[in-house]
């Protein structure tokens, strides 16, 4: 059973259902305005915790680090939706018990411990409460007069998601190219040899005055353009992770305290 006792750790614990799975974390903790004891419990749920539920601390139990609660994670997430602004009206009390298995009317409860846990029906006997409201943990049942002052902050995350693909595709380009060529030719030039006495039997062989032709050949290189495919490079595609930062906003909430000095009229 939790009691006042437990009240100042409560904050901040994690709570689970009985099977082991966590529902969420506590976010406030609401007592008994006549008896101080800790009754409910407004618990962060959701993603990112933006949601809060009530839980009833009726056979919850603290064990280690942890809030376990008889009920399970969709039942509390389901709960009816009441505005956690420190305080709970009677018929909030009841729409909540009602919601858990409880029998109360007027916010008045009494329990029946042959119940059995998350399904239970609890019956009333005769000792019956005044209609209170439930206030949150403050100065009017704290011993140091302190009142807490929260506020939500953002939580950001990350999801991976596809955004594009990428592929490799080749195809054929026709480009015109210059290239030089070293060409040769033959080209004819007249060459003159006196008569001398190693020539002389050549000149004398033929006839003393005649009329002759002589031809000769010539050669010559002309460029020519073919192509062949040699391989240049290799091409694939690789990843990677490139960080950057991008900004993010949300609405979060904080709780102002006013002061009020009626010695001096002034807030």
């Amino acid at each position: 059973m939790i009691t006042r006792n437990d009240i100042p750790k409560l904050y901040g614990m994690d709570v689970y259902e009985s099977d082991g799975g966590k529902i969420g974390s506590t976010d406030e903790v609401y007592l008994d305005a006549e008896t101080g004891e800790p009754e409910w419990l407004a618990v962060k749920t959701g993603l990112f915790g933006t949601k809060q539920s009530f839980i009833p601390l009726q056979r919850a139990e603290v064990g280690g680090d942890r809030i376990v609660v008889p009920f399970d994670k969709a039942k509390v997430k389901d709960a009816p939706r009441i505005d956690p602004d420190g305080r709970l009206s009677p018929e909030e009390e009841d729409e909540l018990y009602r919601y858990y298995g409880f029998s109360s009317s007027g916010g008045n409860l009494t329990r029946d411990d042959t119940a059995t846990t998350g399904t239970a029906s609890y019956d009333r006997d005769t000792t019956t409460r005044d209609t209170t409201t439930y206030d949150r943990d403050s100065s009017t049942t704290r011993d140091d007069d302190a009142m807490t002052r929260s506020e939500e902050r953002l939580v950001a995350d990350t999801r991976k998601e596809q955004v594009g693909k990428a592929r490799l595709r080749k195809y054929v380009v026709t480009e015109q190219e210059q290239v030089s060529v070293p060409v040769s030719r033959e080209e004819v030039r007249l060459e003159r040899e006196p008569i001398t006495e190693a020539n002389r039997g050549d000149a004398l062989s033929g006839p003393e005055i005649t009329e002759s032709e002589h031809e000769v050949t010539l050669h010559a290189e002309r460029p020519v353009v073919g192509t062949e495919a040699v391989p240049v490079e290799r091409v694939r595609l690789g990843k990677e992770t490139v960080t950057d930062e991008e900004s993010v906003t949300g609405e979060v909430r904080k709780e102002q305290i006013d002061f009020d000095d009626p010695d001096r009229s002034r807030r």
